[in-house]
């Protein structure tokens, strides 16, 4: 999945039941990896000043210790259902995302619930999950669900939305390598679209161009992007699904069902492009499956 192949799987903590979801969506994949889990919370530090700008230590232990608590329980939790999966938990008092781009360093996946509380310990809201896929060295998984709980679906294909670029590349690698290990199927989508604006000109030029043929070379283009993936996972059964349409609506349509959604953090611009750090950030905020951004290698 990553250059970090024995990596721990890292998951960011903090008492939401969203957390929680993630939590027990990465001890799933690091049992099927046989790769330890690390459960980090950061205490965030306040912004406003406290008894003349000095905090009191104690306040700091108990937040500490409160953070550990939530930690362990998760930790009991986990290790009563996957009871060889190594476990640690560390809770530190610094900037949550300064300390999550921090342990994407050394880890095979970093993973995030889609809400979390606020406050000093929320650190799972969506800017924080944005922030880490532009900084971060490792792929991110944000675990989202389309009930109000948020709990990720457990059935459906693995999807996978694909432009040609590098970091859509490694999409592709992490969505084979994903269906493989669910046994599920893999629906590849590519979505063309010769203009990024509905001006007059664009408008006007469309009655002359030739679909169709635009239409089987794109075809013929994401054959070759699958070709040798299908050969090293003949046991992914691939949907191919080539689309004119805009990027964002046509991977939400082909998700309705999915159990993960996978894409890269941003892909090329003009005639094929659909990975743009733009659609990869919308999708954190409305994907209805967990999703999982790429980094190209």
């Amino acid at each position: 999945m990553s250059t970090n192949t024995m990596g721990p799987i890292v998951v960011g903590v903090d008492g939401s039941d969203s957390a929680r979801h993630a939590a027990r969506w990465a001890a799933v994949e690091a049992a099927h990896r046989q790769l330890p889990l690390r459960l980090v919370q950061a205490v965030k530090l306040p912004m406003v000043p406290y008894r003349g700008g000095v905090m009191d230590q104690g306040y700091f232990d108990g937040m500490a210790e409160f953070g550990r608590q939530q930690l362990t329980e998760v930790q009991a939790e986990l290790a009563g259902v996957h009871p060889d999966l190594e476990i640690h938990i560390e809770v530190v008092v610094a900037d949550p995302v300064a300390t999550l781009v921090a342990e994407s360093e050394t880890a095979h996946l970093l993973v995030l619930g889609s809400r979390g509380l606020g406050g000093f310990t929320g650190i799972l809201v969506g800017s924080t999950a944005v922030a880490l896929v532009a900084h971060g060295h490792c792929p991110v998984a944000v675990i989202r669900g389309r009930t109000p709980d948020g709990i990720p679906p457990a059935g459906g294909p693995v999807v996978v939305g694909l432009d040609g670029s590098p970091a859509s590349e490694a999409a592709v690698a992490i969505a084979f390598e994903e269906a493989s290990l669910r046994g599920a199927g893999l629906v590849a989508v590519h979505v063309w679209s010769e203009y990024q604006s509905d001006n007059a000109y664009a408008y006007a030029r469309q009655f002359v161009m030739d679909w169709d043929a635009i239409d089987t070379r794109e075809r013929e283009v994401l054959a070759e992007r699958l070709a040798g993936w299908q050969e090293k996972y003949p046991d992914v059964v691939v949907q191919r699904v080539v689309t004119r349409d805009r990027p964002i609506r046509a991977l939400l349509e082909h998700t309705a069902d999915a159990q993960l959604l996978v894409v890269g953090s941003r892909g090329h611009g003009g005639f094929t492009g659909m990975l743009l750090g733009s659609t990869s950030q919308a999708l954190i905020y409305h994907a209805t499956c967990p999703l999982l951004v790429a980094r190209p290698h």
